[in-house]
């Protein structure tokens, strides 16, 4: 059984006083359950406890901060046992405190200097890797079109694409915009760039919705992938490989992300003395016909 939801205001009521019952729930809160790539990872998190027999609360804190926090209290007063997080925002104040009495896991994104245990890619080398495809193909003009800017995930992203552009001595090319993991960013940031001063030979989305958009306002521009700009992305999607051209992304390993978080979560919650575990996994570069 699952329950998804989008929440709102829930007073944390009992987050002070909560019972040490056994109600079988798990809360998993996501940023967006209209994207593949957390739609996926819900997937695998939700068989996953349910072979252990724990019911799956599903929250989407729709990629905003105090939601987030309110989906958080939402799940303490419901007494969830444990809880799965892609966390909103830079502070992990209230999830920090959550944690002394209810086990909390992060999957994919986590905060900065956190003592909680996460599960996470290697971002800065998948990004520094996708650039470096790119540059390694040709391309100097190349423009970045980022998601949220305080989440860790796409401050590495940043850092990698940052890193392989002044590495090469292309500085001058630099082209940072965006600030949504969203389709209309992908679409707006892309029309921006291809209407400005010397519009970018090749973009870099630093995730799939972005892509999707960017793709909208590339095809409306009547260009040619690649002949008239490359495209890569950053995640991956069986989707990808029916696009034409296939598009060329950085695959993250999702499937071993949700698995290792659900086992990190079960481990805490059969020994509540469990030690932090934080791991970054390697992503891989798939290179398909878009550039």
């Amino acid at each position: 059984m699952v329950e998804v939801r989008r929440c709102g205001y829930t007073p944390l009521s009992v987050a002070q006083h909560l019972r040490k019952t056994k109600t079988g729930l798990i809360g998993l809160l996501l940023p967006s359950v209209s994207n593949p790539f957390f739609a996926d990872m819900a997937s695998v998190i939700i068989t996953e406890l349910h072979k252990r027999h724990y019911t799956t609360i599903v929250m989407d804190t729709m990629e905003d901060d105090e939601n987030f926090l309110d989906c958080l209290k939402s799940m303490v007063a419901r007494q969830v046992e444990g809880i799965i997080a892609v966390p909103c925002g830079s502070d992990g104040t209230m999830v920090e405190k959550v944690n002394e009495h209810t086990p909390v896991v992060l999957v994919d994104r986590f905060y900065e200097n956190t003592s909680l245990s996460f599960v996470t890619t290697n971002n800065y080398q998948g990004s520094l890797d996708a650039t470096r495809y790119l540059i390694d193909s040709g391309h100097r003009r190349i423009a970045c079109i980022q998601g949220a800017t305080s989440s860790m995930p796409n401050k590495e992203r940043v850092k990698g694409y940052l890193d392989a552009m002044k590495a090469e001595g292309l500085s001058e090319h630099i082209s940072l915009s965006g600030s949504e993991f969203s389709i209309r960013n992908g679409y707006l940031e892309t029309k921006l760039l291809l209407f400005g001063e010397n519009p970018p030979t090749a973009i870099f989305a630093l995730s799939n919705t972005i892509l999707l958009g960017a793709l909208k306002a590339i095809r409306e521009s009547r260009l040619d992938i690649p002949g008239d700009i490359a495209l890569v992305t950053f995640d991956d999607n069986l989707y990808m490989d029916y696009m034409t051209p296939v598009i060329s992304r950085i695959s993250q390993p999702v499937v071993d992300m949700a698995s290792l978080a659900s086992k990190l979560l079960l481990d805490a919650l059969e020994s509540p003395s469990a030690g932090v575990t934080q791991l970054r996994l390697s992503p891989s570069l798939i290179k398909g016909e878009s550039v």
